[in-house]
């Protein structure tokens, strides 16, 4: 009799094989399960509660996989790639869900009849360059030297994402402001110059856009009110210094022996304070931005001076005014000049709501834009704020790639025939399989139709036909309950998202298809002894 070889630790929990890949497959497509119903424009909303009881009602599905903590290893995969999805174009999170949860369900009975996955996943990687290459051909490029054209594309695309958001009902009011919002930055886009700051209370419809830098007004002492609201050109002092009494005893011991001496420690305490106002007052600045805190004295003596003064501002809030204004931001008041002080054509502070808002507007260095979102519940403005995120990333892409295709499932039916009719060239397996994959695009048309409600079976053989005819554009209806040229219904989307969205999707089939074996290794005696001593010395 053979001995037995034991090589793995004892406890080592170990599963492998055809039902491995199998129970990979099932956890996929509980995830999936999880997004399905937030596709489209009559998707539902999910409430997520976490441990501490904060509630989060979204339906972007990279944010629902995030909240949902997902633990199984192998359906953890479907939360990293709908997280680089929202990293890379920033919509169509929950078609890539949907598309590879699709695919691997459409591959089972392959693995369950025995086939092996690496043939599967050599058919996926074909087909999906077909695929590719196919959105490549049909897509259609919108590039005119013609800005009211330019800006008209751009606002349909950025209609077309928001019309499956909660805001669709101001889908028009809020595309025009984020495609001011993108036009107004320069040439690279930078995403991080797009403040987006949020007032509860008031109407969607009260949101603004800001062609500058806008923060709300931070911590503030006596004598705040007295200091001059708006300027014309002013310059601007951002500082990271503390103007306060208290700074300079901290962390120090003195012995005196008589009150003179503490006198005289007080009044150098108040005369280092004086100087360094002075050197700002003496500068010409007239906008103190501080990263810390500004004192009472300090904040009187600006207002004596008719200067203006705001500490504790937010450091992302101070590095955007830094960038748009000029300048840099000094520790220190030594040799203020022209090169570190910022300017702009006009500062203001205004109430919104219940808050006061600074504003920096005709910056000269840099472009950059502040939404201000209005609206009744703090979970409803952060999807406000979520939808906008997508609507920006996408119009972003549409500047820089000017290619777009239909939306509504139009683009998804289109691949599907394409891939069907070249499977029939084929011989074997492959066409099993790239014919399984053409089968499954369709399951982005028939989920829009379940979330509204319609008979998908009717709708979907309706657009097989019309495709069949050479349709190519044609998708579902929304508003009809029907199929309609989604192209000229100017329901667009970027063919990068398109692009990005198979790929990630194929990727990530074929990775949960390769995987045979799941090894969960247990902490051994030691390690947890020694984790608990660590924990013992922390506490």
């Amino acid at each position: 009799m053979q001995p037995m070889i034991i090589i793995l630790k004892e406890g080592t929990d170990s599963s492998q094989g055809k039902s491995q890949v199998l129970s990979n497959i099932s956890a996929c497509q509980a995830v999936a399960e999880a997004v399905r119903t937030t596709l489209g424009p009559r998707g539902m909303d999910k409430l997520i509660v976490d441990n501490r009881g904060k509630a989060t009602i979204s339906n972007d599905g990279a944010t629902i996989l995030k909240l949902l903590e997902v633990v199984h290893p192998a359906a953890r995969t479907l939360v990293d790639i709908a997280k680089s999805q929202d990293a890379e174009v920033g919509d169509g999170t929950t078609s890539v869900v949907l598309l590879t949860g699709e695919i691997l369900k459409n591959c089972r009975q392959f693995i369950d009849d025995g086939m092996h996955p690496t043939v599967i996943i050599r058919a996926l990687r074909k087909a999906a360059a077909i695929a590719n290459q196919k959105v490549k051909e049909i897509a259609v490029s919108v590039k005119t030297d013609d800005a009211k054209e330019q800006r008209a594309l751009l606002e349909k695309c950025a209609a077309t994402t928001l019309s499956s958001k909660l805001i669709a009902r101001q889908k028009e009011f809020f595309s025009k402001m984020v495609v001011d919002a993108v036009l107004i930055l320069d040439d690279l886009l930078p995403l991080n110059m797009i403040g987006i700051k949020k007032v509860n209370g008031g109407s969607l419809e009260e949101s603004r856009l800001v062609a500058g830098v806008a923060f709300k007004k931070t911590f503030s002492y006596a004598g705040f009110e007295m200091q001059p609201k708006q300027y014309q050109k002013p310059k601007i002092a951002m500082l990271n210094i503390e103007l306060e009494l208290k700074a300079e005893r901290d962390n120090a011991e003195i012995r005196l022996d008589n009150v003179e001496e503490y006198q005289k420690i007080v009044d150098a305490e108040w005369t280092i304070l004086y100087s360094k106002l002075e050197k700002l007052h003496l500068a010409g600045v007239k906008v103190v931005l501080s990263k810390l805190p500004i004192g009472d004295v300090a904040t009187q003596y600006f207002a004596d001076r008719d200067m203006f003064c705001a500490g504790r501002v937010q450091e992302d809030d101070l590095k955007r005014t830094q960038k748009a204004c000029g300048g840099a931001i000094i520790t220190t008041v030594e040799n203020l000049n022209e090169s570190v002080l910022g300017s702009c054509q006009h500062f203001e502070e205004q109430q919104i709501g219940g808050d006061r808002y600074n504003f920096f507007t005709g910056c000269p260095k840099a472009k950059t834009a502040t939404l201000i979102l209005r609206g009744g519940a703090e979970q409803f403005i952060d999807e406000v704020e979520r939808s906008l995120h997508d609507a920006i990333m996408i119009v972003r892409r549409a500047v820089k790639n000017d290619s777009v295709v239909a939306g509504g499932g139009a683009i998804e039916m289109a691949l599907s025939r394409t891939l069907r009719d070249f499977s029939r060239t084929i011989a074997g397996k492959e066409q099993l399989i790239i014919a399984a994959y053409a089968k499954s695009f369709e399951i982005i048309p028939r989920q829009l139709c379940e979330n509204a409600g319609f008979d998908a079976t009717n709708i979907l053989n309706k657009l097989r036909q019309k495709h069949a005819e050479n349709g190519i554009w044609f998708g579902v209806d929304i508003s009809r309950e029907d199929v309609t040229d989604n192209f000229l219904a100017a329901v667009w989307e970027p063919a990068v998202v398109k692009i990005n969205a198979i790929t990630a999707a194929s990727e990530a089939a074929c990775l949960i298809l390769s995987v045979d074996e799941t090894i969960k290794v247990p902490k051994s005696v030691a390690e947890t002894s020694n984790a608990a001593k660590q924990m013992g010395m922390g506490g």
